[in-house]
C-alpha cells in the first residue's frame, strides 16, 4: 500500500486488531504499558530503517537546509536534557538513528517511528508562535522514543513478524487521515482489542506529556510552550474535542492535556511573558510557503506581504514579508523578490532592538538570530540570479572562511561549485569532508561533495560520495549501483596514489552495503 508522508502515525490502532498485545508491568519503574523486551534495540532500529526508507522516497519528503538546521538547533538541547535526566540511556543514543524528517504537509502534526526516527510536518512549524511551542512537540515525541512506547506496544509474536508490523505501520501512515477507519475496524469484529489498545495509547500519550514536560523545562525552554501548543492543536482539530466518542481516540482529549500542563506549571516559578518571536516568525513563514506553493497560494502570500494590516505586530509583519519574498522566488519573479527582500531588510532594521535576545535556552542565540535567517534568504535570492559571488558576500562577510554551519556550508558549496577554479573550492571540499565524517547520514552534504569532486576531476571519489548519499537515504540498491560504477572506473583507470586508497574504501563499503541489503531482504522479503 502506498503511504503518504503527510499522514498521522497511528500504528497502535492497526496493531491492536492484528496482534492483540498484552500489557505487563515493567521491572524498570516505568508504568505497566507493555514489555519493552519484546523487541530488541537492534530489531526496532531495523524496523525503523524499513519505514524511513519509504519516507525518504515519498514526494512529500523535504530536504531544506534552513528548516533542517532550525529543527536541529531546538532538538539538541532536548537530547542533552533527556540524557542528563536519565531518560535516554547511552545505548539508546548510540543504537537509534535520531533523525528528523520534514514533510510538505499543511496538517499540524509530528510523529515518532521505531528506531529513533521522527517526522515533522511543515504545517506544525507554520502555526507555532514561539521556539518553546515547537520544542514542546519535539520533547513529547522524543519521550515516545526514550520510553520505547513502540516496543512496549508489541506482543511476543511480533519478534517473528517484523514484516507484518512494518506493513501495519506503513498502512497506518496511509490510512490515518480517514477518521472512519477505527470505527470500521470496530464494526468489523475487533471491538474489544481495539478499545483496549486505544486506552493503551492514551496512557502512552499521557506519559509522553509528563516526561516531555520535564525534558522541556530542563532544556531551558519556557514550559508554557506546552499549553500554547495544545491550544493550537485544539484549534487545528476543529470538532475533535466536541466530546463525541472519546473512547475511539488514540490520544487523550486536548482539553485534558491542557489542564494537566497548566497544573504542572503552577509548580514552576512564573516567567515573564515572552516577547513576540521574530526569528520563529520567519521560519514559520518559510514553512508556510514550502508547504503551500501552488500558484494560488503563492499569490495569497504575496498579497498578504503587500497589504499590511494595522493590527500586525512586528513579528507577524516580518513573517509576511519573508513569505512574500520566498513566494516571488518560487514564481521566479526575481525583480519583485529583490524589492520584497529590501523591504524586509528595512523593516527588520527598524523593528528589532540590537540587544533583544532571540532565545533563552541552551541553544545559541546567535544561531537562531533574525540576522542569520536574513543572510541566508539574501544568499538564496542571489543564488536564483546566478550571482554566486554575491552569495559568498552575504555568507562570508569580510571574505574570511570560518568553519561554516550547515546551511551556510550548503549554500557556499553550491556557489563555488558553479565557479570552476574558485580559490575556495578546496577549502569548502575539506569542510564537506569533515561534515560527512561527523554526520555520515547527511545525504545533501554527500551529494554536494560529489558535485565538487567531479568539478575537480576526482571522479572515483565523486562516485563514492554519490553512493554514500544513497546509503544515507537507505536506498541500498542505488548505493550498490554507484559503488559498482566506482569499482568499474577503478579497474579501467590509471589510478593515482590517493585513488588507490579511495578504491580500497569503495571495495569495503560495497561489501558492507551488500550485507545490509541481504539482511533487509531476509527480514523484509518484499523490500525493493
Amino acid at each position: 500500500m502506498k503511504h503518504k508522508f503527510r499522514h498521522r502515525f497511528l500504528p497502535f490502532v492497526v496493531a491492536a486488531a492484528l496482534v492483540n498485545p498484552a500489557a505487563r508491568a515493567q521491572t524498570t519503574g516505568l508504568p505497566g504499558l507493555g514489555d519493552g523486551e519484546v523487541i530488541s534495540l537492534g530489531e526496532e532500529r531495523q524496523l525503523g530503517d524499513r519505514i524511513a526508507r519509504e519516507l525518504y522516497r515519498d514526494p512529500d519528503y523535504l530536504e531544506d537546509p534552513v528548516l533542517d538546521e532550525y529543527i536541529q538547533l531546538l532538538w539538541a538541547p532536548l537530547i542533552r536534557a533527556a540524557a542528563a535526566r536519565g531518560e535516554l540511556s547511552p545505548e539508546l543514543q548510540e543504537r537509534f538513528a535520531w533523525r528528523i524528517l520534514l514533510g510538505r504537509d499543511r496538517s499540524v502534526n509530528a510523529f515518532a517511528l521505531p528506531g529513533g526516527y521522527l517526522g515533522v510536518h511543515l504545517g506544525l512549524i507554520a502555526v507555532v508562535g514561539s521556539h518553546d511551542e515547537l520544542a514542546s512537540v519535539l520533547a513529547h515525541e522524543l519521550s515516545h522514543v526514550s520510553q520505547r512506547h513502540i516496543a512496549r506496544g508489541m506482543s511476543e509474536q511480533s519478534r517473528s513478524t517484523p514484516l507484518l508490523i512494518g506493513a501495519m505501520i506503513l498502512g497506518a501512515l496511509a490510512a490515518s487521515k480517514n477518521p472512519q477507519g477505527a470505527q470500521a475496524l470496530i464494526v468489523g469484529g475487533q471491538a474489544a482489542a481495539i478499545q483496549s489498545q486505544l486506552r493503551y495509547s492514551r496512557d502512552m500519550e499521557r506519559e509522553a506529556d509528563r516526561v516531555g514536560y520535564g525534558i522541556l523545562v530542563d532544556a531551558g525552554y519556557d514550559p508554557r510552550g506546552f499549553v500554547g501548543m495544545f491550544g493550537k492543536l485544539q484549534q487545528a482539530a476543529g470538532l475533535n474535542d466536541n466530546g463525541a466518542f472519546p473512547y475511539l481516540r488514540s490520544h487523550p482529549l486536548t482539553s485534558e492535556r491542557i489542564a494537566d500542563m497548566q497544573a504542572r506549571q503552577q509548580l514552576n516559578t512564573p516567567a515573564a511573558v515572552p516577547a513576540p518571536d521574530m526569528a520563529q516568525a520567519l521560519m514559520s513563514a518559510r514553512a508556510r510557503v514550502l508547504s503551500q506553493n501552488t500558484p494560488d497560494a503563492l499569490k495569497a502570500w504575496i498579497q498578504e506581504a503587500e497589504q499590511p494590516s494595522p493590527q500586525e505586530g512586528p513579528a507577524l509583519r516580518a513573517g509576511k514579508l519573508y513569505a512574500g519574498t520566498l513566494a516571488y522566488l518560487q514564481q521566479r519573479n526575481i525583480a519583485a523578490a529583490e524589492r520584497s527582500l529590501q523591504a524586509l531588510r528595512e523593516f527588520v532594521k527598524k523593528s528589532v532592538p540590537t540587544d533583544l535576545p532571540t532565545l533563552q535556552t541552551s541553544a545559541s542565540p546567535l544561531a537562531l538570530s533574525v540576522g542569520r535567517w536574513m543572510s541566508l534568504l539574501s544568499a538564496e535570492v542571489a543564488m536564483k540570479q546566478d550571482r554566486f559571488e554575491a552569495v559568498l558576500q552575504h555568507l562570508l562577510p569580510g571574505g574570511a572562511l570560518p568553519d561554516l554551519p550547515r546551511p551556510e556550508l550548503m549554500a557556499v558549496a553550491q556557489a563555488v561549485q558553479r565557479m570552476p577554479q574558485h580559490a575556495l573550492q578546496a577549502d569548502i571540499t575539506g569542510q564537506l569532508r569533515q561534515r560527512v565524517l561527523v554526520a555520515p547520514h547527511d545525504a545533501q552534504a554527500w551529494n554536494l561533495l560529489a558535485s565538487l569532486l567531479f568539478t575537480q576531476g576526482q571522479n572515483l571519489a565523486g562516485l563514492r560520495a554519490e553512493a554514500e548519499a544513497q546509503v544515507a537515504r537507505l536506498d541500498w540498491e542505488g548505493a550498490l549501483d554507484r559503488f559498482r560504477a566506482a569499482q568499474e572506473l577503478a579497474k579501467r583507470s590509471q589510478l593515482k596514489a590517493a585513488d588507490h586508497i579511495e578504491a580500497s574504501i569503495v571495495d569495503t563499503r560495497l561489501r558492507e552495503v551488500q550485507a545490509r541489503w541481504r539482511q533487509m531482504q531476509a527480514q523484509f522479503p518484499t523490500a525493493r
